[in-house]
Order: C-alpha cells, then structure tokens, then sequence
C-alpha cells in the first residue's frame, strides 16, 4: 500500500508494479487506475486519510489475495487531485487471469463502500466535504 501526497504519477506507478513482478510467475498482472472527473462544477478532489484504519482494511484484502496465490497493490492520493490527474491505482498480481479478474473488481467496488478515505470537492478555492457522494464507514467511530 502506497500513499502520495497531490495526484498520482501512473505510468511511473504501474510500469515499477510491472518491472518488479514480471519475473515473480504471475500469469497476470493488471491494474486499475482511477481518474478524476471534470463533474459537478469541481475542480478536483481531495483526500483525508487515517493510515492505521486503511492498513487494517488493505491488510484484510491482502490476506483474501494470498490465500488464492495472489497480491493485491495499491497506490492512493492525500490532499488535492485537480481534475483529469490520478487518485487511485490498484494492482492484482496472480497466476490465473480469473483469479485476477475477479479480485480486482471486487477489490475495486469495496474500495468504493468501505475505505476509509474521505473524500472532498473542491470548488472556487474551497474544500468542502463531499457527503452526498460518501458512505458512512463501518467502525470509523467519529471519523465515519
């Protein structure tokens, strides 16, 4: 799990994912790389984001990967994306592309609903909290 303060450098991000794994047997390696959209008048994204609760839900992913020979990667931003940049990236690495295929969007669509990122508009310079788009997080106390 990486973390990058302001918006993510893809290519940069994905070909080290690449590079580091492709000798390792992995029959598949894919990514997902999540842009921001130019939507709802905003000018970008921001993220908060609390370590210890997402490593605690990243390393709960990582044990489902594992215990089908695979890996799941992850790339997120903190602070501001503007528009058109890079948020998130995930990787799966596996022997098999269905194991790979379906962890991903699994890994992806839970992402989503349960990270705890939370996630802010900005808008002529303010940063305002984005809660009709958010989800409340299970075991995030205050924080959800």
């Amino acid at each position: 799990m990486e973390l990058h303060h302001g918006s993510l450098k893809a290519n940069e991000i994905t070909n080290r994912w690449y590079d580091e794994n492709k000798t390792k047997n992995y029959g598949a390696i894919m990514s997902f790389v999540g842009v921001v959209r130019d939507e709802h008048g905003i000018d970008g994204l921001s993220f908060d984001v609390y370590e210890p609760l997402l490593r605690k839900w990243f390393d709960a992913w990582q044990q489902k990967a594992l215990s089908q020979n695979a890996k799941i990667l992850m790339a997120h931003s903190i602070g501001d994306v503007p528009n058109h940049e890079t948020s998130f990236i995930a990787g799966v690495l596996s022997p098999q592309r269905k194991v790979a295929l379906k962890l991903i969007n699994d890994f992806v669509e839970d992402f989503k609903a349960n990270a705890p990122i939370w996630k802010y508009d900005l808008k002529n310079g303010e940063r305002i909290y984005a809660k009709d788009r958010s989800q409340k997080i299970a075991g995030a106390g205050i924080l959800g």
